[in-house]
């Protein structure tokens, strides 16, 4: 996660505006940008964000 935001609050805004506008799923974004899933989950979890499928954002 070189390239992405380090801070949780920035980080959230980063991945949910590249989810609404460029992927359908975390999964197409994570393979588009080299990213871990587990480890963005759970960093966006530790600042008590949760992915939801349904939206397509963390919330």
């Amino acid at each position: 996660m070189d390239a992405t935001p380090k801070d949780p609050a920035m980080l959230l805004s980063f991945v949910n505006l590249k989810l609404r506008d460029y992927y359908s799923s975390l999964e197409e974004l994570c393979a588009a940008l080299s990213l871990d899933r587990e480890e963005l989950c759970r960093t966006l979890a530790n600042a008590e964000y949760e992915y939801d499928p349904r939206t397509n954002q963390f919330v």
